[in-house]
């Protein structure tokens, strides 16, 4: 998903309100001036934090906000999962959930508050225009071998072990695949909050080889583009996977909360709206 100039000009407003460094804001603008007519926004944020390792210093560990909301979606894990093996179809009610989880991104909400994470909960239904993906997602998992994950935020992870669990039961024949970051950046999930949460105890994980938040197919290790290859169904989660890996030719469902103006925008919906398309 190639940048426009209103995310450019949102992407430098947001670093240059967390510093007044003059170095650090030039290289920001040429950064963002001299970018590829391909670049992604996740390819962009990758260069800032390179770029702020340079001029300020080490980007500012997440570890304990990850720990704080793994343990927080933990602590409701068993809860979860009875709503949703109570409900009428537990695989929707599963993704809906899983989806409310993206609410958890300090990427991109600069507030991020656990009682709005927790009212979300309020509404773990699709709405009616989600259905027609819906039901070609279950089509392609009942005729397909091979099920990729591409995983977003801390904590949202715990609700994508129970959406996984889900799809298990309803089309067994699956071999589950997930992956995650390759290295701790802003709140997304790695393989050590992977671990944490007893996802690679149920499900094989790998890691996109970079610390990168999003899915760019060409800056991925080759085990991770093979998994993209060969799978033959992809969920793919979040606003960074959508903006790095929609439009690439592959194809995939993606789902998530829009949280900010492009998306509430471009899909013409208010913000925090959870959305389910096919690519």
């Amino acid at each position: 998903m190639i940048l426009n100039e209103k995310c450019v000009k949102c992407m430098y407003d947001r670093q240059a309100a967390k510093t007044d460094n003059d170095e650090y804001l030039a290289e920001i603008k040429s950064i963002l001036e001299n970018r590829s007519s391909v670049a992604c926004s996740a390819e962009m944020n990758y260069a800032f934090n390179q770029a702020h390792e340079k001029y300020i210093g080490p980007m500012p560990s997440f570890k304990e906000v990850n720990k704080k909301y793994n343990d927080l979606v933990l602590s409701m894990e068993k809860e979860l999962e009875s709503i949703i093996e109570s409900s009428d179809d537990p695989l929707e009610t599963s993704l809906v959930m899983a989806r409310i989880g993206n609410y958890i991104d300090f990427g991109v909400i600069q507030n991020v508050e656990e009682s709005t994470f927790l009212e979300l909960f309020n509404t773990i239904k699709m709405r009616e225009d989600e259905l027609k993906t819906y039901e070609s997602f279950c089509k392609q998992c009942t005729n397909g071998n091979k099920f990729l994950l591409l995983t977003d935020n801390c904590g949202e992870i715990v609700l994508d072990k129970l959406m996984l669990r889900q799809l298990q039961k309803r089309f067994p024949q699956l071999e589950i695949s997930v992956m995650v970051r390759g290295g701790e950046v802003s709140n997304d999930a790695t393989m050590d909050d992977a671990i944490y949460v007893g996802l690679t105890e149920e499900f094989d994980v790998i890691t996109n080889g970079e610390k990168i938040a999003g899915t760019v197919y060409r800056r991925l290790s080759g085990k991770a583009k093979q998994a993209i290859d060969t799978a033959d169904v992809i969920l793919s989660k979040g606003q960074a996977n959508y903006e790095s890996f929609a439009g690439e030719g592959h194809h995939a469902f993606f789902t998530f909360l829009c949280k900010c103006e492009l998306f509430i925008d471009r899909f013409s919906v208010p913000r925090l709206t959870g959305i389910f398309v096919e690519e």
